[in-house]
């Protein structure tokens, strides 16, 4: 493995994303369900009543179903929306629909709130390529999250959602990169 963290991240998600790539639609089925109730008990033990998560892509863990089970508990949720500068501004997503962001993410359509907006949330669901037993967080390279968190002065809980081979001893990582409190599988919530 070479020793530059940067070219060792990019090969780790090289393959981490072909991996999730060849899982079958039963193997994600499966997974989705789990995430949805590990999701829901992290809900029901942070006593949230806002937080912000992002929707998913396809091959990505599938947030919808939890985030549809929030908004119907009238819990408030903001989906990150990209922007040109690096900075994720916010939204409730009022229009429930959606559209393609900057890098070809899903993102809530409604009506913009700032990157402030993330300071008033209670719980932040965050996406992950791998994160480590250390907390240490391993993301998809653009650092939308890393900047965000790293720049709050007061950060609630933040728990990152991975299939169960993507927690793994150890990720490479750099001075920016931002650790989270907690990790979110199928099978387990684990927090740091």
């Amino acid at each position: 493995m070479p020793d530059d963290p940067d070219v060792q991240k990019r090969i780790l998600r090289a393959e981490l994303r072909e991996r999730r790539q060849n899982r079958s639609n039963h193997e994600r089925e499966l997974a989705t369900e789990g995430f949805t109730a590990r999701l829901q008990e992290l809900v029901a033990q942070t006593g949230a009543t806002s937080l912000s998560c992002y929707l998913s892509m396809p091959s990505e863990p599938n947030t919808r179903p939890f985030v549809n089970w929030a908004e119907a508990r009238g819990i408030r949720v903001l989906f990150p929306v990209t922007r040109e500068d690096g900075l994720l501004d916010w939204t409730v997503g009022e229009d429930d629909t959606e559209q393609l962001g900057l890098h070809g993410t899903p993102e809530a359509v409604g009506e913009l709130l700032g990157p402030m907006a993330i300071n008033d949330v209670d719980l932040i669901v965050v996406p992950a390529a791998a994160v480590d037993a250390s907390g240490m967080r391993l993301g998809w390279g653009r650092g939308y999250f890393d900047k965000t968190l790293g720049s709050m002065a007061k950060c609630p809980p933040v728990y990152a959602v991975v299939y169960d081979s993507e927690f793994v001893e150890r990720v490479p990582h750099e001075r920016h990169d931002q650790g989270v409190n907690g990790v979110i599988t199928p099978t387990r919530i684990v927090a740091f």
